[in-house]
């Protein structure tokens, strides 16, 4: 790990705690010797960062440090709040960690919102243990531009392997779903992916086509018909 990114892992474990943490905790989590933390810290501290703290104690991040030079009203906090826990429906586990640490930020600029709940009911968590193949697959072959080699299982419990361009991501209450070019059908499907059974990267990209590729779908394509899955 290199410095400059140890640094900054620093500053985001402060931030993240609730309690003191120790140089041989954060030498745990950044797998380098107490002493390498300690220079660091002193680093740290001489480039004025509100860390506090000593040697054997602990150290604390001073709340508000690092925050974007945003003010929010308070209902424009509400909705981030409200806005962030709906995540926890689309079944996104690594959006949801996100989300997590988006509300952290908003807690130290001022009190949480947190007397507005959100029933976490929705799409199944995208969870590998479940076999579940985790859709930050699907939005990283996205932005890559990346083609993905997909087993997918439709409602009539017919299995296909394809070959897919994915362009969107459509967040569902009950589920989330893929849009992708599908070069066995040679069109653009919907693919629900709590039936996707595995997903691979494959050597073999569309870079430069995504946006042309999503714009025709979006012109082909109104709400009422991304419910229609394969």
């Amino acid at each position: 790990m290199r410095r400059s990114t140890r640094l900054f892992e620093i500053i985001q474990i402060l931030r993240a705690a609730d309690a003191p943490v120790t140089a041989e905790a954060l030498a745990d989590k950044l797998e380098v010797s107490v002493r390498t933390v300690y220079r660091d810290i002193a680093a740290l501290q001489s480039q004025r960062t509100p860390i506090e703290g000593e040697a054997g104690v602990g150290y604390l991040m001073r709340r508000g440090y690092d925050l974007p030079p945003l003010n929010f009203d308070a209902e424009e906090v509400e909705a981030l709040w409200v806005g962030l826990s709906m995540l926890a429906r689309t079944g996104d586990s690594t959006l949801q960690q996100a989300a997590d640490r988006v509300c952290r930020k908003i807690e130290a600029l001022r009190d949480p919102a947190d007397w507005l709940q959100v029933a976490p009911w929705g799409a199944p968590l995208d969870d590998p243990e479940k076999g579940c193949v985790p859709v930050v697959n699907y939005r990283e072959a996205i932005r890559a531009e990346q083609k993905i080699r997909i087993t997918y299982v439709n409602a009539k419990d017919e299995r296909t392997e394809r070959i897919v361009r994915p362009v969107a991501l459509i967040y569902h209450i009950e589920c989330t779903m893929l849009a992708a070019w599908c070069e066995m059908r040679n069109g653009f499907r919907h693919f629900r992916t709590d039936r996707i059974w595995s997903c691979d990267l494959i050597d073999d990209h569309f870079c430069g086509q995504g946006q042309h590729l999503r714009s025709i779908w979006q012109e082909q394509n109104q709400w009422e018909t991304y419910a229609a899955a394969e």
